[in-house]
């Protein structure tokens, strides 16, 4: 192989990731739409629960990364996490047969969701690890493997609620089982697909297989003996009287009730008892920080970003002319928008980075990141002003949405696939899978407060105005420029600490 080709098993790892992302994607797509249309109920529980369920989804990987590390490797927990979510998936299919009868219906679909947060847990973390482990140390392929993996993503992404939309969002409450029925068929051909070649493809450049049963001979005898013994008892009661603590802040004080709760305070919990590990040297403690304090920032982009499975779906329902050369477009296509200019737009950023760097001018993996957030901001921005003083009766263009989905495609590139790739970077090998989960962790407090903040949608049949922070929204336009300030504040804020995280990065401060 030449030094800018890429493994074979990058391209098992993309059409796994491809049909898993499939199968989430269309499961999205028509989710709310399910609860709203077939199962009666109102957008301000729909959005709790799918906040709910996108919280915990990205939570779970904390436990799939760590029984990787430590116990299984990473091929067993893809597979335990695929057979999971497949069979999640076919209970959704089940709850949607069954609609009518809200007796069999409900429970079938908190029963699926439930495999389906476990199943991600386990699939997620470690897939993404598996695509750094293909490359030797320090290659510089790695932030192009993720651009093409990402590409993956995507591609299930874009197809998804094409396919699941139209099959399931037809107008008809009973169609929606044939969506999910097709989200469980793609997850099956993923699963299938990797058990397959797994062997044959998924190797180090040496020819040893990636992602088996972790051997602990690998680590340093002193790295090895501190992993092996176990936590001091008043160590183990000092964390858990902790988490005990900040779930009571949380749950009491915050009002965040118990799903919401036990989110933020694992997420916090999870990655400090990591960074207290002994095995970590000062060096590799400034790395993990660094993953940590962009994790934080994530939050905001994602609790953002996320809101196009709920709020943006609403909007795309009620208030967007969607009629295009006289046929009316399902509003679960407009979640496809993303997907197919992430398939556009990745290789040319990719170009864009190359030629940047070949001229010492490519930004650092924070200021890319905060470049994110910043083109997030400006996508609200434009959809803000496109329905300001805009009467609720009245639908608009098409054109805002689309134009809100071109920008947030170019932050999502700036920030989702250099943050992968950093994880891969930045993370000792001991803690590889765990820490991915970490990452993903933020994404479950953002995705929990992007239920939250999906909740504030206006609802004109509501007798008062939600409240969010002293500021009351009145109309879609106070509801988008929430997402404007807290993704551009955060924006600015990263953009100062640049620097600093760039010398943390190196292990120079």
């Amino acid at each position: 192989m030449n030094s800018t080709g890429h493994p074979k098993g990058l391209y098992l790892l993309f059409f796994t990731e491809m049909w898993e992302r499939f199968s989430y994607y269309g499961m999205r797509a028509i989710f709310t739409l399910f609860m709203i249309k077939a199962l009666l109920l109102d957008k301000a529980l729909a959005s709790e629960i799918y906040g709910n369920y996108t919280g915990l989804v990205y939570l779970t990987p904390l436990i799939g990364g760590y029984m990787a590390d430590r116990y299984w490797g990473n091929r067993r927990a893809i597979l335990v996490g695929g057979i999971l979510m497949a069979i999640g998936h076919f209970c959704m299919f089940l709850s949607a047969a069954n609609y009518h009868n809200i007796a069999c219906a409900q429970p079938m679909l908190f029963l699926g969701l439930g495999f389906l947060i476990f199943g991600n847990g386990f699939f997620k973390p470690n897939i993404s690890t598996m695509v750094g482990q293909l490359y030797p140390a320090g290659d510089q392929r790695i932030d192009a493997a993720f651009t093409i993996f990402y590409m993956g993503i995507n591609l299930g992404a874009f197809l998804a609620p094409l396919v699941c939309g139209s099959l399931g969002d037809t107008g008809n409450p009973a169609d929606f089982q044939w969506g999910f029925l097709a989200a469980c068929i793609g997850m099956i051909i993923s699963i299938f697909t990797f058990e397959l070649l797994k062997n044959k493809l998924i190797v180090t450049p040496e020819g040893a297989g990636i992602g088996l049963v972790p051997e602990r001979k690998i680590l340093a005898d002193h790295d090895a003996k501190a992993l092996a013994l176990p936590l001091p008892l008043p160590h183990r009661l000092a964390w858990v009287t902790a988490t005990l603590v900040l779930f009571a802040m949380f749950y009491y004080l915050m009002d965040l009730g118990l799903i919401g709760s036990s989110i933020f305070s694992i997420t916090i919990i999870g990655p400090a008892a990591i960074i207290a590990d002994k095995a970590l040297n000062s060096i590799e403690k400034k790395r993990i920080g660094v993953i940590y304090i962009l994790a934080f920032f994530v939050i905001f982009f994602w609790a953002a970003f996320e809101q196009a499975g709920a709020s943006l779906t609403f909007f795309a329902e009620e208030q967007t002319d969607r009629n295009l050369l006289g046929t009316e477009i399902p509003a679960s296509f407009f979640q496809s928008i993303n997907a197919v200019l992430i398939i556009i737009l990745a290789p040319l950023f990719a170009v864009i980075w190359t030629f940047l760097g070949r001229r010492n001018r490519e930004p650092s993996s924070p200021a890319k990141q905060a470049l994110g957030l910043l083109f997030l901001s400006l996508g609200y921005c434009v959809i803000a002003f496109g329905v300001k003083g805009v009467d609720p009766a009245i639908k608009v263009s098409m054109m805002w949405l689309f134009s809100l989905y071109l920008l947030h495609t170019i932050g999502e590139l700036c920030l989702s696939p250099i943050g992968l790739a950093m994880v891969v970077k930045l993370a000792p090998a001991k803690f590889a899978s765990l820490l991915m989960g970490v990452w993903f962790s933020s994404m479950a407090a953002a995705s929990k407060f992007a239920g939250i903040l999906s909740a504030l949608y206006p609802d004109p049949s509501l007798p008062a105005a939600p409240v969010f922070a002293g500021f009351k929204i009145a109309g879609l336009y106070e509801f988008f420029m929430i997402f404007v300030i807290l993704s551009g504040v955060a924006s600015l804020i990263l953009f100062a600490l640049t620097q600093t995280l760039q010398k943390m990065m190196h292990g120079t401060q």
